[in-house]
This record gives structure tokens, sequence and C-alpha cells, in this order.
């Protein structure tokens, strides 16, 4: 019975890869063993035309990651000196490998990597789990455990309309089909001194105009960016806790998420806390003490799509829900694989401006959204194709590191830390 299941998967993958177009992997490469018969050849790097924002953690670039079966998969983020020392610790690596990859990279330079690095760990993980989908003729989603949900709701921090106000702004967001209209804080345009008394105030005053604007019922959200210290900010929470927001957002600053065993006992408004974040270990006590009701981290800033994952089943586990911070079209993309094949107790992704962007280097279709939601996207690994002549070409990576740290192994193969 075992011998027939491991040949029907066997004939399936190698049927799914023939109708998709796609190189065929040998029978041999999905036989009862843990590696393929493909190996990454050389990682290329492109920046995103006219996207010029400064911060790392928020980094366009594409990366492709190439293999000896012509199979070439893609991801989105990291910049050019922590792709380059991720990219060349994978070169000749079995790209099936990802989870051991993932470790390899992560634990191989001794330090842990920090948020930036992380990024570009990401971005690289992506690209192999688009080559896996690719050589076996699958959606992404599909590897990750099949679909939990035909779509994944929407909520717009902003919103493109002929709108004159903001309150008609937020009324045009709802009508379109998006989940809730998300706000900031008054002030803070960076050129005025922030007078957080006055914009407390100024504050509470904008949401009870959004609020009557879409009709309450969770249709509105707002994040107050960490621009409040505790006392206005937990003045602010009180105001809006008879609002009923969908959440409220980096109420307080973000360095100290031990800070919130504090804030969690003085408002019952629902904490939305992440962004700024990477790993599990960055957040998984907030999760685990019950301190948040919805985390913000997103792809690739947490490492990747099997480190979402994983944050997603502690998540699961402890009923926190997960609206992820929006980041590059790409990774957008790969949210929706993701949040598509996971629990959380609820789900939701940001589009700014309402709706997701169209860059050139695209395909048109490589993501599904119609009103107002992300469905799931059926083609072969992300489903997003990739025109390197509409991108800036940054370097190319072909040959491992000339100076590796030392790596050591379990006696099981595994990485151990040096």
């Amino acid at each position: 019975m075992l011998t027939n299941r491991r040949q029907f998967l066997k004939q399936a993958a190698i049927g799914g890869a023939a109708l998709s177009g796609l190189p065929l992997l040998s029978p041999s490469a999905l036989d009862i063993q843990p590696y393929s018969n493909l190996k990454i050849t050389k990682v290329r790097y492109y920046s995103a035309p006219d996207y010029n924002k400064p911060l790392f953690n928020q980094a366009r670039g594409i990366v492709e990651v190439h293999t000896d079966g012509g199979i070439i998969g893609i991801g989105e983020g990291g910049f050019k000196d922590t792709i380059e020392q991720c990219a060349q610790m994978l070169i000749g690596e079995d790209p099936f490998r990802i989870e051991h990859l993932w470790q390899y990279v992560y634990r191989g330079m001794f330090y842990p990597p920090g948020r930036e690095k992380l990024h570009a760990l990401g971005a690289l993980e992506m690209a192999l789990w688009d080559i896996k989908g690719k050589a076996l003729g699958v959606p992404v989603y599909d590897l990750l455990g099949g679909a939990t949900r035909d779509y994944v709701e929407c909520y717009a921090t902003g919103f493109k309309s002929s709108a004159e106000t903001i309150e008609e702004t937020a009324q045009a967001c709802i009508e379109a089909g998006l989940r809730a209209f998300r706000i900031g804080p008054t002030g803070g345009n960076g050129k005025d001194a922030f007078d957080f008394y006055q914009n407390a105030k100024t504050t509470i005053d904008l949401c009870q105009r959004i609020d009557t604007a879409v009709g309450g019922s969770g249709n509105w959200a707002i994040d107050l960016h960490t621009r409040f210290d505790t006392p206005e900010a937990i003045k602010i929470c009180d105001a809006l806790e008879e609002l009923e927001p969908y959440f409220v957002e980096d109420i307080v600053r973000s360095e100290n998420p031990e800070v919130y065993r504090t804030i969690r006992q003085k408002t019952k408004v629902p904490i939305a806390v992440g962004e700024q974040f990477g790993d599990r270990w960055d957040s998984n006590e907030l999760i685990e003490d019950h301190l948040i009701d919805y985390t913000r981290f997103t792809i690739p800033n947490t490492g990747g799509i099997a480190e979402f994952k994983k944050l997603a089943a502690i998540c699961e586990t402890h009923y926190v829900g997960m609206i992820p911070h929006f980041t590059g079209p790409l990774s957008t993309a790969t949210l929706v694989h993701v949040l598509g094949s996971s629990s959380p107790t609820r789900c939701m992704m940001e589009l700014t401006g309402g709706q997701p962007e169209r860059p050139a280097y695209f395909n048109e279709d490589y993501v599904n959204f119609r009103n107002g939601k992300l469905y799931l996207n059926p083609k072969p690994g992300l489903g997003v194709e990739f025109d390197p002549e509409q991108a800036d070409f940054v370097m190319e990576v072909t040959e491992n590191s000339q100076f590796p740290h030392p790596i050591l192994k379990s006696p099981d193969g595994s990485i151990h830390n040096w």
C-alpha cells in the first residue's frame, strides 16, 4: 500500500510539472530521499525602478535564484550587501531543502541575524518556495497544506477616490468591498513640532468622525504610529473603547515589547503590534502571554514563508489574529499563499491606497484582486512572472564566499550552532 502511494505521489508530481510546461524532475528525485536533483547555480539581484525609500526593512529589490534545471525562482526584499552574503551560502545547494537552508543562513554566521539581514533571507527563501512550486507544478499554498479560505480580506491605508473629505474617502473604501479603512493620528508631518497633548485631542475627534462615516461595526482602524507616550496613548485608547475600532496599532514605542504588559492592563481596545519585528523570537511572548490581539509582522521581514507559517501556528494556538503590514507587490502576492493556507483566528491584509500595485516588471494578473479582496492564485509557484528587462540589474552571485565561517552539524545532519 505504501509503495503504491509513493508511486502515485511521484507520478502526480511529474505529471503536474509536465502539464505546466516546466522542466521535469527525474523520478529518482521523488524517491524517498531528502534531496532533489537540482542545484542553485546563481543569484541575481535587481532594484525596483522608481522606488527610492531608504528603509532597509522596506526594501523592494527582486532576487532571481537560478538552478541547473532551468527553473528560476523569484523573491523580493533585502539590499545589496545582505543579499550578497546570504546568496553566497546558497550556491551549489539543493533548493528543495528550504528549512535546512534557512537554518544554515540564519545560524551559519554565528551571530543571529538582525532584522535587516532577515529581510534578505526572507527574499531568498521566498524564491526557493517559488522554485519548488514550479518544479512540482503546484501553487505554493498547496505546498503549505492547501487552501483554508477562498480569499483574504483587505483593509486600506488611504484610498484612491474622488472624495473631497476623509469621511467621504472612508465611505468609498467600505463601499468598494474592503473590510476596513485605516487612519493615522493627526500631526506628524515632520516639519512642525509634534504637540502630543493637542494631537491626542484632535486624533480622538478624527476617530469619532470616521466611525460615524463608516457606520461603526469595526469598519475602521487606527495606527498611532508609536508617536505618543503612555499617558496620551492611553487617553486616546480610553476614548476609542466605545467606538470599537477593528484594531489600534502601535500604541507606544516598539523597542521594549514588555511594555505591553502595562498597556494590556490599561485598555480594552484590540491591540495590534509587530510591523517592526522580525522572526518568532521577537514576538512569541507577546502572543503567548495574550498581550496583543493582532500581529503586524509580515513577509519578507520575518525571514520568509516558513517562518511566517510558524508564527501563524503560534497565533492560532493563542487565538491571535494576523494583519500583516504591507511590503512590496511580490510580498503581497506571497502573503495570499501563506494566509490562504493558514488558520489564525482572523486575518486581513493591508493595501496602500486600497488596491494592489501594478509594477511593470510583473505580469498584470500577478494577484487576483476583486471587490476589495485578494483571491488565491492557482498558478505554479507564487504565480508571478518577472520581466528583468523592466528592472535595474545590480549584481550576480555565482560562487560561495571565499571566507566561509565554520559550520557544525549534528550527527543526524541537521545544522548545529558552532
